[in-house]
């Protein structure tokens, strides 16, 4: 029983980040496209962000295989 839950908070762990991850690059190339003398912004935010959700993904994984 322990081992489904377990792979079941992996994979929404993992579909959650690769959701939030592809709608911050969508929403970074909508900016881009609007200002492109602001890319070098907009890209170092987007990569700070995308690190974070990454991040927060991870500690899921890492908890659910601990809890």
């Amino acid at each position: 029983m322990t081992g489904s839950i377990t792979a079941l908070g992996l994979a929404l762990a993992a579909i959650g980040a690769g959701i939030g991850i592809g709608q911050i690059g969508g929403r970074a190339m909508d900016a881009i496209a609007r200002q492109p003398e602001a890319v070098g912004d907009i890209r170092a935010n987007m990569i700070l962000t995308a690190a974070l959700v990454e991040g927060a993904a991870l500690i899921a994984m890492v908890l659910s295989f601990i809890l």
